[in-house]
């Protein structure tokens, strides 16, 4: 008898933890739309404190942490940005020790370069191929994989021209990613990278002065997420005005 409420016990914490791990998405993604940095820091540091982390689990919260990363560093929270970062790299290491998923973890190690790289523009003449070099292994090692396209797309539109970079170039390879993010409509519901790269695709064409594509992603992002607080009541209206002026 003891043992069977033992065994019960035991199955009920398991669906405990299964399903406190499957709404880890939807929480971020709530986050993400209202742009509640604090409640995406309190799910990270909650994941973090996780005893029994699969590796599956431990590619998730690296990509909440690298949310959470690109948000300090573009906030000027440098300190935040480091310590991040250190927990990201020692989740890469586990998943490399693991040569799990590599394709994957050759993205967020391409994304790593580019952060610190961020956080100190010193380091890019040494960080700079490294990040291009992962991004290449990524994209090389499963072409269905569209973080290895969204990093190299960063590279190109960040790097000086003179060293081969290309925001016209860098567009081709963030709207591969996006069309390989559509071919699984399940996986992109309620997934803040998607809307994250509809984001990403609009400002680029924002800084290249294309207004009219500009609007077009971000009325995809309003479409795809009509309660998405930072392009419906910034990037969107903002986008309008220059339009009209």
């Amino acid at each position: 008898m003891e043992r069977s409420k033992y065994f019960l016990t035991l199955i009920f914490s398991f669906c405990i933890f299964l399903s406190t791990e499957a709404n880890y998405k939807s929480d971020i993604y709530s986050a993400y739309i209202r742009g509640d940095i604090g409640k995406w820091k309190n799910i990270i540091d909650l994941m973090g404190q996780q005893q029994v982390k699969t590796n599956d689990f431990l590619l998730e919260l690296t990509n909440y942490q690298y949310g959470y990363i690109g948000w300090s560093i573009g906030n000027q929270k440098k300190k935040e940005a480091e310590k991040y970062l250190k927990m990201v790299e020692q989740n890469l290491k586990i998943l490399e020790k693991a040569n799990y998923k590599m394709s994957v973890v050759n993205s967020y190690r391409s994304a790593v370069c580019g952060f610190y790289i961020g956080l100190n523009k010193f380091k890019a003449p040494f960080l700079g191929k490294k990040s291009i070099d992962y991004a290449k292994s990524a994209m090389a090692q499963d072409k269905k994989n569209p973080f290895g396209y969204i990093q190299y797309g960063h590279c190109l539109f960040y790097m000086p021209s003179l060293f081969g970079g290309s925001k016209q170039e860098a567009l081709v390879y963030f709207k591969k990613a996006e069309e390989l993010m559509l071919q699984n409509e399940k996986q992109i519901k309620y997934d803040w990278n998607y809307l994250s790269l509809l984001t990403l695709i609009g400002q680029s064409y924002l800084i290249l002065k294309d207004y009219e594509l500009a609007r077009v992603y971000f009325e995809k992002a309003i479409a795809a997420e009509p309660g998405f607080i930072w392009v419906k009541n910034e990037l969107y209206p903002d986008l309008l005005k220059m339009i009209k002026n």
